[in-house]
């Protein structure tokens, strides 16, 4: 049927609407992969948005039971210039249409995909309505995605352990993609995965080797309260932080963040090691990065750097064994430029208590 995007600011688009009569709201970005499109849909951290995808044909090898990142899909809607109607790959169980009709995903196709990301690069990411009555739409009582607590919609209830290994990190989960766990159990690790309001006193009890703050949807300063927890994690445990968990443990030690204009979306965002000059091209998903200048006093150097825009990809801490970073080493979609970095991680878990061993 005949649907249209509305923009916050004013602009809309008209296509072909697959699987929704009514309104569906959301933060509208965009994703410059080529592929990827069942992570993504399925990636917690894209929780409450729309998704736009700037290759033009998306669907075409379908979808399959091995590359979902958590039980559901999490997106708002998918928009799309072209989707396949089949998917043409030995492992397909379906077509992407299908899999979002059974699933109640809006997908939007047939629309002017490249003039909504020229909208959102002039203007930002911006709130959005899918629609099949543009003339009786209003943002009023859209609340921005930013000021919405959306971590509690995506983190699990329960505390889950994975494998057997020599290792033994607690995830903290404010959004978990199964890859991360994916990578470390290929590392020798035993992960459990405790739900974000886990006390200090129950991890502790965990006896972890270490811990992982993962990935997840919205505005890290929307968990402000959580960030005495997670510095007295980070000063006790070895610590690695994963995009929203890189945000979060800035933040706990004094740091600052911002919103990007349209964020980093894609699977080819050049970084650079400024200890190595090494370059990764990283997998991202993300709106909000720490500011450098509020770096000062917080005991955090920038490890990792934009090559595109300058911004913070990582740091490392001078006085405790903490990395983080703000890409994704577990890839899905993207390269696997820097799934090293899960290396580091666990040496540092090796070398705790050994002074820099970690920098």
């Amino acid at each position: 049927m005949k649907g249209y995007v509305l923009l916050e600011n004013g602009d809309r688009f008209e296509g072909v609407l697959h699987g929704s009569n009514g309104e569906v709201h959301g933060e509208i970005v965009f994703f410059t992969g080529m592929t990827g499109y069942q992570e993504v849909l399925s990636d917690p951290s894209f929780k409450g948005q729309m998704v736009v995808f700037t290759y033009p044909l998306i669907g075409n090898y379908g979808v399959n039971e091995a590359d979902f990142e958590s039980a559901k899909p999490q997106v708002n809607a998918l928009i799309v210039s072209e989707v396949s109607e089949e998917g043409y790959h030995y492992e397909s169980g379906c077509s992407l249409l299908t899999y979002c009709e059974n699933h109640s995903i809006p997908l939007f196709s047939g629309v002017d995909t490249r003039g909504i990301v020229k909208r959102i690069r002039e203007h930002g990411d911006m709130r959005a309505v899918l629609t099949t009555d543009p003339d009786n739409v209003s943002f009023a009582d859209i609340v921005p995605l930013g000021e919405q607590d959306v971590v509690e919609a995506v983190s699990q209830s329960r505390v889950q352990t994975f494998g057997s290994g020599e290792h033994h990190i607690v995830m903290v989960d404010f959004g978990y993609k199964k890859s991360i766990v994916d990578s470390l159990l290929q590392n020798g690790c035993k992960v459990t995965v405790v739900p974000y309001l886990t006390s200090f006193e129950e991890i502790e009890q965990l006896a972890p080797d270490g811990v992982l703050f993962t990935n997840g949807p919205g505005n890290p300063k929307q968990l402000n309260s959580q960030l005495p927890l997670i510095k007295k994690v980070a000063t006790t445990y070895p610590t690695m932080g994963i995009c929203l968990g890189h945000q979060l443990l800035a933040l706990a030690f004094g740091a600052d963040t911002e919103k990007l204009t349209f964020g980093h979306r894609g699977a080819n965002q050049p970084v650079i090691d400024t200890k190595t000059k090494q370059v990764y091209m990283t997998s991202q998903n993300h709106s909000y990065v720490v500011t450098e200048p509020s770096l000062k006093g917080t005991g955090f150097e920038a490890r990792y750097m934009n090559i595109n825009d300058g911004s913070i990809e990582g740091l490392i801490h001078r006085d405790y064994p903490i990395l983080t970073i703000q890409f994704h080493p577990e890839a899905h979609p993207g390269p696997s430029d820097s799934e090293q970095l899960f290396f580091t991680f666990i040496d540092m878990l090796r070398n705790k208590g050994r002074e820099k061993a970690y920098a």
